[in-house]
């Protein structure tokens, strides 16, 4: 049964670094494996001008749906926090102190995907908040980052407006080298289910699931930025594979970039594409 078109955003998360935090806690900051909920509404809410304790009610109605392009590698890095700062400049401890000494230097893993490629498509009821979405991505108020502020996202960012957005996230051009053999698994996440995704003929495995139930759980659904309280619940992530043309895989640096300028050329509803 193919499901019925729907519109929405197109967006392309790609470059050197991403850090999509999961469980960060203290001196320990992790990354999920794909852009979470909370760090693509950020994303979001940062482009819109949303300071952090404005109201996310609009933007936790936008189901996102991931596809993943190449997963990158788990790249982790030492940091040093406070270094050569007088006490009164070091770090606050728990209880509102200042450290003393050689406590003054906080060493801090943080993880990273390195040279990771991710197309979203966002999609809601609401086609005025897709507009205002878009005009936002557009002209971002603060600029956008991939989970952390030194992670800038490489061009082209905004793909555009579709009338069929999960058509076009599935046979868009795929950031990687073409596969030794005829296909390759392509892996979409979403926060709803997969098994409408609109499945190219082949692309499908008897043994692969369909996406129709939850893979797990991700608790990725943001409540509240606000500093002093930030806030988030647990959402279900589906999970589907597809084993895509091998001209669908179109390579990297110019060969990828040309190919997917024209797919857009061809396909887009503003022909003018991102700025970025």
């Amino acid at each position: 049964m193919s499901a019925a078109a729907e519109p929405g955003i197109l967006l392309r998360l790609a470059g050197p670094l991403q850090s999509w935090g999961e469980r960060s806690h203290f001196n320990e900051r992790d990354t999920a494996l794909f852009p979470t909920r909370s760090g693509v509404i950020g994303l979001l809410a940062a482009a819109l001008g949303r300071r952090r304790g404005e109201s996310l009610d609009d933007l936790t109605r936008l189901s996102i749906t991931v596809r993943t392009d190449r997963p990158g590698v788990l790249l982790r890095d030492l940091h040093t926090v406070g270094g050569g700062l007088p006490a009164k400049a070091t770090v606050t401890t728990a209880e509102g102190k200042k450290r003393s000494g050689d406590t003054g230097t906080l060493l801090t893993h943080r993880s990273y995907l390195a040279d990771a490629a991710f197309t979203l498509a966002l999609t809601a009821d609401d086609t005025g908040l897709l507009t205002d979405a878009a005009a936002a991505l557009a002209s971002p108020h603060w600029p956008p980052y991939l989970g952390r502020r030194s992670c800038p996202p490489e061009g082209p960012f905004l793909l555009g407006h579709f009338d069929d957005v999960l058509h076009h996230l599935v046979h868009l051009p795929i950031a990687s080298p073409p596969p030794a053999h005829d296909t390759r698994g392509i892996e979409f996440l979403s926060d709803r289910p997969l098994d409408h995704l609109p499945a190219p003929e082949g692309s499908t495995r008897p043994d692969t699931e369909t996406g129709a139930h939850p893979a797990g759980e991700v608790n990725d659904q943001p409540l509240t930025f606000h500093p002093r309280h930030r806030a988030y619940r647990a959402r279900p992530l589906y999970r589907r594979t597809l084993h895509l043309p091998a001209h669908q895989h179109t390579g990297l640096g110019t060969d990828h970039l040309r190919t997917l300028t024209a797919y857009l050329n061809e396909h887009l509803n503003q022909p003018e594409g991102s700025p970025r």
